[in-house]
């Protein structure tokens, strides 16, 4: 299931090729080594990407977008430039309503 930026993100970067691990980790800004991992797995698990290990010392990973993968490329794509459009405006927001909001410590 797409529920996250991650997942979002990761499909973005397969839209024009298969990638390693190691690739996805540099061009997916922000997310960490177990995220993407977990992430992987659960797109994986969708039916929405292919894992594919090629047996190289040290092993090399490969993921690449399915069909079905694929058939989400518009939306994200639609999405990411809406998100690119507005991010000045969402992060104002976001910066308007931490000030007028404090941090409270958990109790």
């Amino acid at each position: 299931m797409i529920d996250s930026k991650w997942s979002i993100l990761i499909i973005g970067q397969l839209r024009d090729r298969t990638l390693r691990f190691g690739e996805l980790h540099r061009t997916v800004n922000g997310i960490s080594q177990r995220m993407l991992t977990l992430t992987l797995r659960q797109l994986e698990r969708d039916g929405l990407l292919t894992r594919t290990v090629h047996p190289t010392v040290p092993p090399r990973v490969d993921y690449t977008l399915t069909g079905l993968g694929a058939t989400l490329l518009e939306s994200v794509v639609a999405l990411g430039e809406w998100a690119t459009t507005h991010r000045q405006e969402i992060n104002d927001n976001r910066n308007s309503y931490d000030a007028t909001h404090p941090t409270q410590a958990p109790s």
